[in-house]
């Protein structure tokens, strides 16, 4: 799924008013994830804090019906590459850190980590434990080929 030039200004649009309800500030003092939530049949996205207060919402025009399978793993991409754009915006919020931008569905449940910021750490890509499972069996083998 690749996003149209709208869509993709409307993201902008989402992402620079979330930034704006958390102003920089040397010592921050709010912590919170950002919930985004999105709904296939309305074409919805919500922004919401961990107390479930909406932050902003807008309608994704061309998301709205959409009925394609892998619906969520196209807007997981594309918001992806948006929180990716505008990383110096986002890093700038007045959030104490560790704070994620987490992906739901309209039913609250967690779809992907989108945005990960940890002081100098910041992982805008898949699960952080992906792969983890193969490299711990793969280490184990060879510790145990030592033996």
């Amino acid at each position: 799924m690749k996003p149209s030039e709208q869509t993709s200004q409307q993201l902008d649009r989402v992402i620079r008013k979330i930034a704006q309800k958390f102003p920089y500030s040397d010592e921050p003092t709010r912590l919170t994830d950002i919930h985004l939530r999105v709904s296939q049949e309305s074409g919805e996205m919500l922004a919401f804090d961990d107390d479930d207060n909406e932050i902003t919402r807008c309608v994704i025009e061309e998301w709205i019906d959409n009925k394609d399978d892998n619906f969520y793993a196209g807007v997981t991409t594309i918001l992806r590459q948006s929180l990716k754009k505008l990383s110096k915006v986002i890093d700038k919020m007045g959030i104490l850190k560790p704070y994620s931008f987490v992906l739901e569905d309209d039913e609250k449940e967690n779809i992907a980590e989108l945005y990960i910021a940890d002081d100098d750490t910041i992982i805008i890509s898949g699960d952080l434990m992906e792969g983890l499972d193969k490299d711990l069996d793969h280490f184990f083998d060879e510790l145990m080929k030592d033996q």
